[in-house]
């Protein structure tokens, strides 16, 4: 299969920003389309339209289940990776004097839920990197009296990967958690949620999947369920509905909550299926082709991360660089500016061409 085939954001221009938003191919599209009109047009005078539903819920989180190595009960629907985040923050018990650690090259996502319980007294540990390089030491020395740590697998700022399983034994040694912000990993290469033995793993389908906005995963390890109970209740997130008191659901579906489209879920397993069928392990093979390729052509000292880049993400040191994205923007190529000092991001996706690479390359060496 040819990744790239029937992706219409693709045609026009040169598209480098699949680590905020990976445009999908019309076969995704068209599932959550044919799934809309069925479930709209159909069910109603047919079946049940909430059986209908619950049944692609299931069969989603199946299939997620298989593609990141867990089992159906761990896995909870979600809108977005930091939905996920927040509901796994809003669902522990949390006391004044508790500590959450964190790193300082978290999204939003992994820094806001922490900043909301500061104000209820949380404690929250920030420990710093270095060029996205993360000291374990340090973070030993930060989470030993810790009830969390939030990190993410693949860092959005340098697209440096952090050692997820070497973290999350430190945290487990110290007898805290370990809340994994994986979001940029799926379908850029191998994820396997049972060899990083996390209890938290937050992630979405719409950028390097191709999927669309919307489709949310959340993973909770069996062993660690019980010390979730969400803040927000409802349906789906209990055994039975009609029983006062109520009891949550045994498995991750606790943090579902009521009446959602299934659409962007569907979606999802074709997205999936479309990944696997060219192999994730050739996918992270070119991106590390192409990213290599691009390094390359820059000068190293302009380089925000590794001279040769772990992830398709790759981050330059650019003056302005809000308007370098614009002035690239007006030549047709599209990347993003970070919030830190003169940084813009490339994200290299194996749908990206060689051509768009050097593309991107002379038009950048124009911006220094």
């Amino acid at each position: 299969m040819d990744l790239r085939e029937g992706i219409p954001g693709l045609e026009d221009g040169v598209y480098l920003n699949y680590g905020a938003h990976g445009p999908s191919p019309r076969a995704v599209v068209e599932a959550a389309d044919e799934f809309t009109r069925h479930h709209e047009y159909d069910v109603p005078l047919d079946s049940d339209p909430y059986e209908v539903a619950f049944e692609e819920y299931e069969k989603t989180r199946e299939r997620i289940a298989l593609f990141l190595g867990a089992r159906p009960e761990e896995i909870a629907l979600t809108e977005s990776t930091t939905a996920g985040i927040a509901a796994a923050a809003a669902a522990l018990d949390w006391e004044p004097g508790d500590v959450v650690v964190r790193t300082d090259v978290e999204h939003p996502a992994g820094i806001l839920p922490w900043e909301r319980l500061e104000r209820e007294g949380v404690e929250v540990r920030v420990v710093e990197t270095e060029d996205g390089r993360i000291d374990r030491d340090e973070f030993a020395a930060a989470v030993a009296d810790a009830k969390l740590a939030c990190f993410s697998a693949l860092t959005w700022t340098h697209g440096t990967r952090l050692p997820v399983s070497d973290l999350v034994d430190i945290a487990h040694d110290a007898g805290a958690l370990a809340l994994v912000d994986a979001v940029q990993v799926p379908g850029q290469y191998p994820m396997d949620v049972s060899e990083w033995g996390a209890d938290v793993v937050a992630a979405a389908g719409h950028k390097w999947l191709l999927g669309l906005w919307g489709s949310g995963f959340l993973y909770v390890d069996a062993e660690a369920m019980d010390a979730f109970e969400p803040a927000a209740v409802g349906y789906r997130s209990v055994e039975d509905s009609g029983a006062s008191p109520f009891e949550f659901a045994p498995g991750a579906s606790r943090f579902e909550v009521g009446t959602t489209n299934p659409a962007a879920h569907v979606a999802l397993r074709t997205a999936m299926d479309r990944i696997d069928a060219v192999g994730v392990e050739r996918v992270e093979s070119r991106i590390q082709e192409l990213t290599g390729r691009l390094a390359d052509a820059v000068p190293d000292d302009r380089l925000l991360g590794p001279a040769q880049p772990e992830s398709g993400l790759v981050s330059l040191n650019v003056p302005d660089a809000e308007s370098a994205v614009e002035r690239l923007r007006d030549e047709g190529i599209v990347v993003r500016s970070l919030p830190l000092p003169d940084t813009i991001r490339a994200s290299i996706h194996a749908v990206t061409t060689e051509e768009e690479v050097d593309a991107f390359a002379d038009a950048v060496t124009e911006q220094w």
